[in-house]
Order: C-alpha cells, then sequence, then structure tokens
C-alpha cells in the first residue's frame, strides 16, 4: 500500500525574507532513496541540500526555481511503499562496502566528554564548509569556534561588514555627484548608531542562518579555545569551564592574524586595525591609512563619505599593488578627487601617542616628515 508524505523545510535559522530555491535535482516520476539530494537551497551565505527523509517516488514538486522558502514550507510529496523499503533494504545489502583508506577510527575517550568522528577548529567559511560537507557525508562532526557566533572574520569583521558600509558610502557619493547633473540635495544627517546598527543586523542575520545550517545537520557547535591534549583528543577552555573532546579525525582552519611592528603604540586605540575600523566608533576628522590595498581603500571610501579628511600611504609605486595598472589608473583619478592625500613609494617610520592625537613620521616621496592624526588605520602582514 503506497502512503505520501510531504517533504518540508527543515529548521535553517532565521530567515525573515525566506531562502532562495538554486537547483531540483528530480522530476516527477523519479524514484529516490533516502538521503538523495531533491533540491538545493541558498542563503546569502551558505547553500544546503535537501535530502530525502524515505526511499519514494516523486508524486508533486511544489516549487520552482527561484521561489522563497521558510521553514515548514511543503517542497515535495513523495510516495513510498512497504515494497520499495524492503526491496531498498535488500539491494543495500548486496551493495560491496569499500574498505576504509583513512586512519583507523579511535576509541571514545572513556574521559572524554564527547566524542566525534570529525573535529574542525575554527568556523570562518574554511572550517565551517568543511564542517557542513562531513556531516552531509554522515560523519559525527564537532565545530569548535572562540567566538558566539560562526562565519570567522569575514562574516564578522570583515567582507561583510565592510560591503555593508560600503553600501552607505555609495548612496552617499552618488547623491553629492549628482549635482553635477542638475539634482542636488542637501547634505546627509548621519546617524552613526544607527549606520553601525544596520551593519550589525547584516552580521546577525547571516551568522544566524550559519548557526541553523549547523543544527539541521547535527553539527556540534562548541565555543571555546581548543588546545591538543593528546593526537586525538583536545581540551576546550571557555570563561572558566572546559571539556575535552575526542576525535578520529581534525581539521585545523584557525586562520590567521595581524603582525604588530615593534615600537607602535597598539595601546592607543586610536590606532586601529580592519577589525577597530569597522566598529566604527566615531568619526575622525583626520585620519590615515597605512597600505593602499582593497580594504584600505574600502575603509578610506567609508569614512570619508562619513565625513572624515583621509590620507593614504602606500610603500609600492601604485594602488591595489599587483592589480593591472590600467584598471589602477581611473581608479586612482577618482580617490584623489575624495582623499586629502594619496601617498606612493612611501612608508611609516614611527608612530607616536601624544595628547593632540596619533603624531607619524613618514619617509619616502613627497611626504611630510611627520603629521597629527586623530586615527591611524594600519593594514599590515599576516601570520597563522
Amino acid at each position: 500500500m503506497a502512503n505520501l508524505i510531504d517533504i518540508k523545510v527543515p529548521d535553517i535559522g532565521e530567515f525573515d525574507d525566506g531562502v532562495e530555491v538554486i537547483d531540483i535535482q528530480v522530476a516527477v516520476g523519479d524514484s529516490v532513496a533516502v538521503e538523495d539530494s531533491l533540491l538545493t537551497l541558498e542563503s546569502d551565505k551558505a547553500s544546503m541540500d535537501i535530502p530525502s527523509t524515505s526511499a519514494g517516488v516523486v508524486k508533486e514538486i511544489m516549487v520552482a526555481l527561484g521561489d522563497k522558502v521558510v521553514e515548514g514550507d511543503l517542497l515535495i510529496k513523495l510516495e513510498v511503499s512497504e515494497a520499495m523499503a524492503t526491496q531498498d533494504s535488500s539491494a543495500a545489502d548486496d551493495i560491496p562496502v569499500a574498505e576504509p583508506v583513512s586512519t583507523p577510527p579511535v576509541s571514545a575517550n572513556e574521559s572524554a566528554d564527547l566524542h566525534v568522528d570529525v573535529l574542525v577548529m575554527g568556523a570562518g567559511p574554511g572550517g565551517y564548509t568543511a564542517a557542513f560537507r562531513a556531516a552531509d557525508l554522515g560523519k559525527k562532526v564537532a565545530l569548535i569556534e572562540r567566538h558566539a557566533s560562526l562565519g570567522g572574520v569575514c562574516l564578522n569583521v570583515g567582507c561583510i561588514p565592510s560591503k555593508a558600509l560600503l553600501h552607505q558610502a555609495q548612496v552617499i557619493h552618488e547623491a553629492a555627484e549628482m549635482s553635477a547633473h542638475g539634482v542636488t540635495f542637501e547634505p546627509p544627517t548621519l546617524d552613526i548608531d544607527a549606520i553601525r546598527g544596520n551593519k550589525e543586523n547584516i552580521i546577525q542575520r547571516l551568522t544566524g542562518g550559519l548557526a541553523g545550517l549547523a543544527k539541521q545537520r547535527n553539527v556540534t557547535v562548541v565555543t571555546g579555545y581548543a588546545n591538543f591534549a593528546s593526537s586525538h583528543s583536545v581540551v576546550v577552555e571557555n570563561e572558566g569551564s572546559s571539556q575535552t573532546i575526542s576525535f578520529d579525525n581534525a581539521i585545523i582552519a584557525a586562520g590567521s592574524q595581524p603582525v604588530k611592528i615593534p615600537g607602535f603604540p597598539y595601546d592607543d586605540d586610536r590606532l586601529m586595525d580592519s577589525t577597530g575600523a569597522l566598529a566604527l566608533a566615531d568619526v575622525p576628522e583626520k585620519m590615515l591609512v597605512i597600505g593602499g590595498g582593497i580594504i584600505g581603500l574600502e575603509m578610506a571610501t567609508v569614512y570619508h563619505a562619513l565625513g572624515s579628511k583621509i590620507s593614504v600611504i602606500e610603500l609600492m609605486d601604485q594602488l591595489v599593488a599587483g592589480c593591472d595598472k590600467d584598471l589602477v589608473k581611473p581608479l586612482h583619478k577618482r580617490l584623489s578627487k575624495q582623499l586629502e592625500n594619496i601617498y606612493l613609494k612611501a612608508k611609516v617610520t614611527a608612530i607616536e601617542s601624544t595628547d593632540d592625537g596619533l603624531k607619524v613620521s613618514f619617509e619616502g616621496e613627497g611626504v611630510p616628515d611627520s603629521a597629527v592624526y586623530d586615527r591611524v588605520l594600519m593594514l599590515s602582514l599576516i601570520h597563522i
């Protein structure tokens, strides 16, 4: 006897506008087995396959490509029968099992609080992608992240928040440029708290989506710092508590951090890295950006739009070093009209904290001996 069952959208996190159906892998009449992928959904930051919960035949597809769906929405009607389930079970018994090629599994450590097949350290784009893939392949996975939210630098304090701020900067610039076409707007009134809040809302929505994807895959997310206790176990510490996790295999995706140059006053919060700049604590009157790469120019553009007088210094002979000079030339021309100074083939030799600001000493072509800035953004080399 055949029965119809509903395949619905599982818990995927909080997406008020829904997630998009980007691929449908089956058609009406197709036979599917348990865990066969039926369709793919995509949020702003990640995609997820929706597997079949039973063996059966696709009777009706309730969505189309491009549709937006939320948790609980009906996706597919599947016809299942006892005979088909028995047939699938018998067929599975006849499938030869491949010999494992990885390291033999380690027995669960009796003293461990948790044992997993795969342990992933770091929940950035590399880490959470690896964790999700391992879970999709049937592995028991733990994902360790020192911060409260998933996504790593890019999602929390990198490319996503910077693009949110850049969009606002673009609107301000475009409004100002419309005066050349006969349309003049009043100078904008800026609410820095609201601008910062909009950026944080975008981050929370996307990190919440990743948390939902982890939950849907039964990935255990552990917050804290992990230290290896042995070749197959780690101790995770967080706010005075600790737990031991044993594993068969581990993936280290811990990322990198900026190099600190000796002698620079890092204890002065007026000397910022990109994370500090994205925090948008205030809008300084005068700011220096050390490093004319992509991140430096993004932040220079944002802070200029918000009202700061920006100078950029770059050691190489062009902005965005390594990029095609023909592409950089129009960018340089445009930025020269917006920024106060662009220094090329020059470097910073010293930074000194003073009551009036950060006194920066220079060396190179066309630079002053020194100048004082309210804030300095330093984009330096990184190390693992």
